[in-house]
Formats: C-alpha cells, structure tokens, sequence
C-alpha cells in the first residue's frame, strides 16, 4: 500500500514562523519582562522630564483629593507647551471631537442623530504621532552622526606603557556625551622618556551643547600639550579658554589633568573641581587625588596647584566621572562613592581591562533598567 500524502497546508504550516517573525521584528527578540523593564524605565524618565514643568510645591498645599486631577492637568499642559504651535492646536482639535463624540440627540419626530468622531480624532492622534516620529528620527540620524565624529576625539585603543597597562570606558546617558577621557604621549614616542598623559573631563549640561564644549576642549588639549608646557601653564591656559566660553560660568568643566612618568611611577596631577580620583595600593589602602582648584571656566584669575604621588606595582589608579557615583537605581539610591571605593578595595591582582569591567558591571548590576541622568565614564592604569 503505498503512503499516504501529508495533507497538511503549506500555508497553515508557514503561518506561525511568520507570525513569530513578526512578533521578532516587533520586539527585537526581546523577552517579555525585557519589554517590560524597558517600559518602566522609559516610563520614568518621561514622568522624571515633564514633572520638572510641575510646580509640586503649589501642588501640596491642596486638599489630597484635589491634587491628582491638578497633577494631570499640570503633566498635559507641560506635555503640551513642548509641541509647536500648530500641533498644539492639532491636539486640542483631536481632544474636543474626541470628547464630543457619542453625544445622541433625539427630536420631536422620533428620529435620532448621533455624533461619531473617534475615527477623526484617531486620524489626527495618528498624524501628530507621525510628525513626532519624524522630528525622532531626523534627530536620532543626526546624533548618530554626531556620535561617530565624537568617537574620533577620544582613543579607540588603550596607548602601551611600559610597566603599566590602561584601560578605560564611557557610556553616554544620550546618543553624544559631555564626558571626555584620554591617555596619550603628546609627542608620539612611548618609547623615550616621554611622560603619559592622562586626562578625564566633565562639561556641565547634557547632550548636543555639553558635546559641543566637550570637542572644543579636546582640540585646545592637544594643541597646548603638542608645545611641552608644563602641566601647571596647561591648566592655566584651558582655563582661561574655558572662561572665555562658560557663559559666565554656567558651562564650566571639572576636570583631572595629570602626567605619569613609566620609568619612575612618578604621578603628577590637578583636580579642577573634579571627583577625587582613586589610588589603590597593593596592600588595600586607599589614597585620594585632591589637589587642584576650582573647575575650568568658572574664574579667569583661578590658581591650580600641582599634586603628585608616587605609585608602586601593583598599584592601581581610577579616575572616573561623576555619573558612576551618582548612579541610581529603580527607588532612587545613589551609587555612591562610598561603595565604589569598597569595590575598588576589593580589587586585587586584575589586569586594568578586567578592573574597568569589574567595576562597570557593578554600576550596571546596580543600576539594572533604571534609566540614567548622566553619562558614565571611567579610566583606569595598573602599575606592573
């Protein structure tokens, strides 16, 4: 007897792939509480930039049944003051038929006219929701391209030094950062006796304008370090740049400048206003790098004193930003420096790669979905 054929249809075989295709190319592969914890996280940051437009103060001196209907209209009004002026109109068009619509009227005659215009309502919801995507999208290309020419500032490659080795890591709380960090020798030569620089930066702001600032400083950096300045004019001269472009001191930069010598281990630096860098020493203590002044930008007539500090083998050196301590999670806990430090203490014979990463995947674990306010950057040289 021969076999008998598979009735089965090809189309209703193909069918489940191609819905869990599509159902992929939705989600990106991404889990269920994936999606969720991305939601959340979202969720909180679009709450975090419209209640900042809320006068809470005003707020709390209502009755408490009074307070969530004027929080709601205070958030849509906030909401509604970021479109333009012929999409706010669009808006409140989109609301009024909205609202107005399903009203019945009934006439002496017995007959009836209902009024139906959610489907307007839904088409004008849908053109705003489309011009928004628009503005998105064009902005999102643009600070793609501005974050690629920002990659070029900073190294790709840790530099080689002798008897020690460098590693570093940034993460942008946008698509661009006003984080900068480098580790160079200003005359190209690792092999002489020329000393490593290393340098870790923070503009005041976010995103596009910090970027901005944070590019100008690179420039003025390596221009000022390429005539062999000693590390006190090079500071000096920063500043006075950055004075000249603060806004009268609204965009100032904090910022650890410092010069290692490889054969010596002799560290030179100044803290302009920046977080204390981290010294680990082989046996566990803990030194902080404080010396310096006030950040870039703030006075013309501003005086930085040198520090300096002798590192060992095995000796380990941090700086980062002000984003890794600040760093908070879903209920609002600061990272902290304390706890950083306590990680850093626990650290122990890790090449810098590995401690970079150690340390970044505890702000990470910290952190889990919650999204940040700021970028988070960190450098990081092991003395061998």
């Amino acid at each position: 007897m021969p076999p008998r054929e598979s009735t089965s249809n090809p189309a209703t075989s193909t069918r489940p792939a191609q819905q869990q295709s599509l159902w992929g190319r939705l989600s990106e592969g991404r889990r269920l509480d994936e999606l969720w914890s991305q939601f959340t996280a979202d969720a909180r940051a679009s709450y975090g930039f419209y209640k900042k437009d809320v006068d809470f103060d005003e707020i709390d001196k209502l009755p408490r049944w009074h307070r969530p209907l004027h929080i709601a209209r205070a958030m849509f009004t906030a909401m509604l003051y970021k479109l333009s002026a012929v999409r706010r109109v669009l808006l409140i068009i989109a609301f009024v038929l909205l609202v107005s619509s399903g009203f019945k009227f009934e006439f002496a005659n017995q007959s009836r006219l209902e009024v139906r215009f959610e489907l307007f309502a839904a088409l004008i919801f849908l053109f705003l929701l489309s011009l928004e995507l628009a503005d998105k999208v064009v902005m999102k290309r643009d600070l793609e391209i501005a974050r690629e020419i920002q990659s070029w500032l900073v190294p790709s490659q840790p530099p080689v030094v002798t008897n020690a080795d460098v590693a570093f890591a940034t993460r942008p709380q946008n698509s661009v950062a006003g984080d900068y960090y480098d580790a160079f020798f200003p005359l190209g030569n690792p092999g002489g006796n020329e000393r490593l620089f290393l340098v870790i930066a923070d503009v005041a702001g976010k995103s596009i304008p910090a970027a901005l600032l944070m590019a100008t400083f690179q420039a003025s950096l390596r221009t000022i370090t390429g005539e062999g300045v000693s590390l006190a004019e090079l500071v000096t001269r920063l500043n006075r740049y950055a004075t000249a472009h603060s806004l009268d001191g609204r965009r100032f930069t904090t910022a650890l400048l410092a010069e290692y010598d490889p054969a010596t281990r002799h560290l030179e630096y100044i803290n302009a206003g920046h977080n204390n860098p981290i010294v680990r020493r082989k046996d566990g203590g803990i030194v902080r790098l404080e010396t310096g002044g006030v950040p870039l930008g703030i006075d013309l007539d501003s005086k930085f004193e040198v520090g300096s500090v002798d590192l060992a083998s095995g000796d380990l050196l941090l700086l980062f930003t002000d984003g890794m301590v600040d760093a908070f999670n879903h209920s609002g806990e600061e990272f902290g420096d304390p706890r950083l430090v306590s990680y850093v203490k626990s650290l122990q014979g890790q090449s810098a790669q590995q401690s970079m990463q150690f340390l970044m995947q505890q702000v990470d674990s910290f952190v889990g979905a919650t999204h940040q306010f700021d970028d988070i950057t960190c450098l990081v040289l092991r003395c061998q």
